[in-house]
């Protein structure tokens, strides 16, 4: 998984307070058990900075992370609207494996396939959840050599 710079990440709780709202995203965080204390947390940008200091930028293995990462999935599950999509970027997503060798390093060769796979997969997220919601998910999910092609493209391009 590539590391999120702390822009990326307060994009990200930017994305999942416009989803929940800022009251009920803290609420579910804090259920999960992110964080004891509910105090301060009136913003977006109130959230992502502690959820980014008590994560160390999703690195941690810590609860944190863990209600992150739920809240994120739980987000996108439910833009995505079903099994029939999950499975289609199932498939999507193994087109992005198949230009990766095992030490997750773009396949010398493939990097036009590796990008057809990207923007379809982009395509098809971004359907569901907008441009800006798909171009986080996929940095979400993506090892090192792959975020830097995401980074490439602007969250606003489809």
């Amino acid at each position: 998984m590539a590391s999120l710079t702390s822009a990326e990440f307060t994009e990200c709780v930017a994305a999942l307070t416009e989803h929940y709202g800022v009251e009920r995203l803290r609420d579910k965080l804090a259920a999960i058990g992110a964080f004891q204390s509910r105090k301060g947390l009136t913003s977006a940008s109130a959230l992502a900075e502690r959820l980014y200091r008590l994560s160390g930028g999703l690195r941690l293995p810590v609860a944190a992370t863990y209600a992150f990462s739920h809240v994120w999935a739980e987000m996108l599950s439910s833009k995505l609207g079903g099994e029939e999509t999950e499975k289609a970027l199932e498939g999507l997503a193994e087109r992005v494996n198949a230009c990766l060798d095992e030490k997750e390093q773009v396949v010398v060769g493939k990097e036009a396939d590796l990008d057809t796979a990207l923007g379809a997969y982009r395509e098809a997220v971004a359907k569901a959840t907008g441009p800006r919601v798909a171009h986080y998910d996929m940095l979400l999910k993506s090892v090192p050599a792959v975020a830097e092609r995401v980074r490439a493209t602007s969250p606003s391009e489809g």
